[in-house]
């Protein structure tokens, strides 16, 4: 009984986790390293993400600072975020290579929402899988007489809960994100 409910959870904290992820790449206008996890660099033949070649930081709210461990690397980080499609020009002083994030127009602000509403159900979605996993297993463990109706009945209730619980938080993450978003 503990197994299903266990594995439920999991189920869930994974969903959760790639909620998170996913709306961490999600531009708001401010500047985020994260948004730069998925630039792979051309480096020495072979394709690399982008933090195995340089340090990513945040200089302010609108700038992002890439320092390569190796200034030869500067073009082949160039190429790589311009071919990324994020927006942003880099530019380069030879040593270090600025993002200047632009400020969102309220058409883009609003497509972005729409995108973290979509993490958002696909979230919800995996919450309940994980729910549905769970129930099936216990209506199994009762099928074989080895927990009784009412054990079922609570733990089902619990995996209910559980259920609830992380609805109520998919809910919280996206609420905080869409300000974010919104925020001019």
């Amino acid at each position: 009984m503990d197994e299903a409910l266990e594995m439920a959870k999991d189920g869930m904290d994974k969903a959760l986790d790639r909620l998170r992820k996913g709306l961490a790449k999600v531009r708001a206008g401010r500047a985020n390293p994260a948004m730069l996890d998925d630039v792979r660099v051309d480096s020495y033949g072979v394709s690399m993400p982008l933090n195995q070649v340089a340090t990513v930081s945040v200089g302010d709210a609108r700038l992002l600072i890439i320092k390569p461990y190796d200034r030869n690397t500067i073009p082949a980080i160039e190429k790589a975020v311009n071919a990324a499609n994020l927006g942003i020009n880099p530019q380069s002083d030879g040593i270090i290579i600025r993002l200047a994030i632009p400020p969102l127009t309220e058409e883009r602000r609003k497509g972005l929402v729409k995108q973290v509403k979509e993490h958002s159900e696909d979230a919800k979605v995996a919450i309940r899988q994980g729910r549905r996993e769970g129930n099936e297993l216990l209506k199994e463990l009762e099928k074989d007489r080895e927990i009784s109706e009412d054990q079922l009945k609570k733990a089902l209730e619990k995996v209910q809960e559980i259920h609830d619980r992380f609805i109520k938080q998919v809910d919280e993450i996206t609420a905080k994100k869409e300000a974010e978003i919104m925020e001019v």
